[in-house]
């Protein structure tokens, strides 16, 4: 994504966000976690699942830059989903046993803030995957996790 794609979809002048941009779409899965910070934007590649939002102030913690259990909570969600869509198995469940987070620089209110997963490796009952976090295309933050299947 270029810069130039970001730029196009700052808050307008109304204070409202616009589109969300390509590829993204409006995201299809909602939990009372998330709910507080809709609109939620999704984008389903070959590999992997990116969730993006264009940060607000409930995003914000009090210094005006986005909160870091927010950036966690969107990685983990984007990763789970990424082992998920590699699996290939929709109905699996997977639960997080092992989160590991490194705050590189800030997000900041109006920018663009998307996770874009990688899936190391997918097992019987483990699955591995990392995650970039941009803020307007530059990292802010990365992430390794670690998921198993619940036993029934």
């Amino acid at each position: 994504m270029t810069d130039d794609a970001v730029d196009d979809h700052r808050p307008t002048e109304s204070g409202q966000a616009a589109a969300a941009p390509a590829p993204y779409v409006r995201h299809d899965r909602r939990s009372g976690l998330t709910d507080p910070w809709e609109p939620l934007y999704s984008h389903y590649g070959q590999d992997a699942v990116w969730i993006g939002l264009r940060a607000a102030a409930p995003h914000a913690n009090s210094r005006g830059f986005v909160h870091g259990g927010l950036l966690t909570a969107l990685a983990d969600n984007a990763m789970g989903l990424s082992c998920v869509h590699a699996r290939g198995d929709p109905g699996v469940r997977l639960v997080t046993v092992n989160l590991a987070m490194d705050f590189i620089s800030t997000a900041r209110i109006g920018q663009w803030v998307e996770v874009r997963p990688t899936v190391i490796r997918t097992g019987s009952n483990l699955c591995f995957a990392s995650a970039l976090v941009l803020a307007d295309g530059k990292a802010c933050a990365r992430a390794n996790a670690t998921f198993a299947t619940p036993s029934r």
